[in-house]
């Protein structure tokens, strides 16, 4: 059975409040609970964890190797910003998914770059909370198809 990291980043536990208009009323624990129940339904484990502290998701990245086969990621801002993260992506060659749930493409100029993107096996954008579900298919469809 694979195992995949949920990494959500900062302000992610603000959703349902924070501006609506782009991020939808969904919280993050209902978000939480669509993955625990896709992940049943696909057959995988799920770790979830979120944080407003890049070192934070840098430390769990660095400790994934060992528990986890892929990666799931909304860094949020840290998207646009860390090079850390990127790096700790980079440096473990876990597969990763990088999510959003809106489209950073039709967003201010700044939120158009993306340093995980390079180290990503795959970005999925702008569905809302339906991007975490299509990313961890994706992840889960990726380490079947080459063997875990």
């Amino acid at each position: 059975m694979f195992s995949i990291l949920v990494l959500h980043g900062p302000n992610l536990n603000l959703l349902g409040l924070r501006e609506p208009e782009i991020y939808g009323s969904i919280t993050l624990e209902n978000i939480n609970r669509l993955l625990e129940q896709e992940a049943t339904a696909l057959g995988v484990e799920i770790s979830i964890l979120q944080s407003n502290h890049e070192g934070a998701l840098v430390d769990t990245i660095h400790s994934s190797s060992e528990q986890h086969q892929g990666i799931l990621i909304n860094a949020g801002a840290y998207t646009h910003t860390s090079v850390a993260i990127r790096d700790a992506i980079s440096g473990l060659k876990i597969p990763t998914v990088e999510v959003h749930l809106s489209n950073i493409y039709r967003r201010e100029e700044f939120r158009h770059y993306s340093f995980i993107a390079p180290v990503a096996i795959g970005q999925i954008s702008g569905f809302g909370t339906e991007s975490y579900i299509l990313g961890l298919k994706a992840i889960v469809n990726y380490l079947k198809n080459r063997g875990g």
